[in-house]
């Protein structure tokens, strides 16, 4: 698959984009999707916007979408088990409209929060290489941007961890990745970090419904100005 020339990539994303619909920058990445797209011809197959309020106070930073959930739907842990303990532990806080998300014309609405992905397409086997999550790092980046200095950001595993890190130009051993942990960025912002709601992490109770609440629970205090 032929990449795009910058000035191709900056005609449909120009600088400070938060998604390009059409990026095909990850060779690997866009011919999985094509090979994806030929065996499921109704799945979205393309790089999955972030979904939700434009200024948040919470942005969701998760992995990457996932093959029959976001990748499928179009909607970032929509469709898979991902999505079941996230979206319900957003309902409970209040940061959205409904505990579940079914598809994206369902009408759930997040209030106060968004979320995206470290990378935005479809890696195999669920794994991208770091080659792909410093790629699309530049749209994490503008995100980031975006967020006032009250704003918190959580992170679902390691590697959007280090995406979040990276996109602020800060290194992991100042800013350690363990579940509940929360760090103040340069910006003001907070970084909460949890383990990733993954069906494997909760089937194996590494991740609990009552471990995520009380990430959820620290959010809010720190959103209603309680110190960390």
């Amino acid at each position: 698959m032929k990449l795009r020339t910058n000035e191709e990539i900056h005609a449909v994303n120009p600088i400070g984009a938060v998604h390009d619909p059409v990026c095909v920058r990850c060779s690997r990445l866009a011919t999985h999707l094509a090979q994806v797209s030929r065996e499921y011809p109704g799945y979205f197959c393309g790089p999955v916007p972030p979904f939700g309020v434009e200024q948040p106070e919470l942005l969701v930073v998760g992995l990457a979408p996932g093959l029959h959930g976001a990748n499928a739907s179009g909607r970032p842990f929509t469709g898979d088990h991902a999505g079941i303990l996230l979206y319900q532990t957003l309902f409970d806080f209040g940061f959205a409209s409904r505990p579940v998300s079914a598809g994206v014309n369902d009408g759930l609405e997040l209030i106060r929060c968004r979320i995206t992905n470290a990378v935005k397409c479809l890696p195999p086997a669920n794994k991208p290489l770091a080659a792909e999550v410093r790629t699309c790092n530049g749209y994490l980046r503008n995100e980031l941007k975006r967020l006032n200095a009250k704003a918190v950001v959580l992170t679902l595993g390691r590697i959007a961890h280090g995406a979040v890190l990276h996109a602020c130009g800060l290194g992991i051993k100042r800013y350690p990745f363990t579940h509940g942990a929360v760090h103040t960025l340069p910006s003001g912002s907070r970084l909460v970090s949890s383990y990733h709601c993954s069906r494997y992490n909760t089937q194996t109770r590494r991740l609990t419904p009552e471990m995520f609440r009380a990430v959820f629970q620290r959010i809010n205090a720190l959103l209603a100005g309680v110190p960390a």
